[in-house]
C-alpha cells in the first residue's frame, strides 16, 4: 500500500498522536489522513508489526515518533 504525504504535514521531529496519523473528519477544520485507515485497522496493524509501536507519554496520551511514521511511509512507497 502506497501512502501520499502532504508536503508540511508531519514535523520534522517530535510526536504525532493517532488523530494526526489517521486523520479526523470530525474536527473543525478536518484534519487529513496521512495513512488512510481506520482506527481499529491501525491498531490491528501495531499488533501485527506493520505499523510502528507507539510511545506512552502519560497515562492517557500515546503518540508515535515523527520519524517512525515517515520512515512507514518511505518504505511503502519504495515496494
Amino acid at each position: 500500500m502506497k501512502y501520499i504525504v502532504m508536503k508540511n504535514s508531519l514535523p520534522e521531529t517530535g510526536f504525532v498522536r493517532l488523530p494526526h496519523i489517521i486523520g479526523d473528519a470530525k474536527t473543525q477544520p478536518p484534519i487529513p489522513a496521512i495513512i488512510p485507515v481506520s482506527k481499529s485497522t491501525w491498531w490491528a496493524g501495531v499488533k501485527t508489526g506493520r505499523f510502528p509501536q507507539p510511545i506512552k507519554l502519560g497515562p492517557r496520551i500515546t503518540a508515535w515518533r515523527v520519524e517512525d511514521i515517515r520512515r512507514l511511509i518511505s518504505d511503502s512507497n519504495c515496494s
